[in-house]
This record gives structure tokens, C-alpha cells and sequence, in this order.
């Protein structure tokens, strides 16, 4: 049997890689948003009446 070549051209054989690393690079992204969002230190709110 003759290995069969891909017709496509070598961007196109990239692109699921590609979006593969942005959608990790934006799970990364919201991951570290939300720990600082969460262990940033809160100002200290006063009531004035």
C-alpha cells in the first residue's frame, strides 16, 4: 500500500492544535481571575450615618 499523503495544506493541520492552546490559555486565564478576584484584599467598608 502507498502512503497516503494529506491534501490539506499545513496551516489547516494546525488549526485543532491552535484551538486546543487558546481554549486552555482562557481556562489558565479565568482560573488565575478568579483566585485573585478571590484573594485580593477586600477594602473595609464603613457605614457613615
Amino acid at each position: 500500500m502507498a502512503q497516503q499523503t494529506s491534501s490539506r495544506p499545513w496551516f489547516l493541520e494546525l488549526v485543532p492544535l491552535m484551538v486546543l492552546f487558546l481554549i486552555a490559555a482562557h481556562v489558565l486565564a479565568l482560573v488565575y481571575w478568579i483566585y485573585r478576584l478571590a484573594t485580593e484584599k477586600q477594602p473595609q467598608r464603613r457605614k457613615a450615618h
